[in-house]
């Protein structure tokens, strides 16, 4: 995709819509603002507020090398994700249900989709509970008596 984009073709590969979910991708993610780099999220910005379809080579190019870190970086992140959380709780749920009698449970710790549901699964719950912690903070000089 991205040589054919780079070769001329750009406008049907490289549009507005194709930028914003990209950026959408990249923000859930946390990598818009903690990896990528100032340069490259004003241009990405810019170009989604300006151009509909990108015709410029040079501006195709430099989109596309954004494009491909992101792509990388969200691929890492996932795979990591996978790899740390998704396969030992895999493991662990495939040997306690066989532990309970379920014969089938044992191919469970080499599902890789089983693996990967468990893996997004364990960061959003992670996430909502960091999300709790931070908005029910007492502060202990500010309280104030409910009555």
């Amino acid at each position: 995709m991205l040589e054919i984009a780079v070769q001329g073709n750009t406008s049907s590969l490289l549009n507005k819509s194709q930028l914003i979910k990209l950026r959408l991708k990249a923000i859930r993610a946390g990598a818009w603002y903690r990896i990528l780099p100032r340069i490259d999220r004003v241009l990405i910005d810019l170009t989604i507020k300006v151009a509909t379809n990108i015709r410029s080579i040079t501006l195709a190019k430099n989109i596309l090398a954004i494009i491909r870190k992101l792509e990388g970086l969200l691929k890492n992140s996932l795979m990591r994700a996978f790899r740390a959380v998704g396969l030992p709780l895999a493991q662990k749920l495939s040997l306690f249900a066989q532990k309970w009698g379920n014969t089938s449970a044992e191919s469970w710790a080499s599902d890789a989709t089983f693996a990967n549901f468990l893996a997004v699964m364990r960061l959003n719950s992670l996430n909502r509970l960091k999300h709790l912690n931070d908005s029910s903070t007492i502060h202990l000089g500010e309280h104030t008596p409910c009555c």
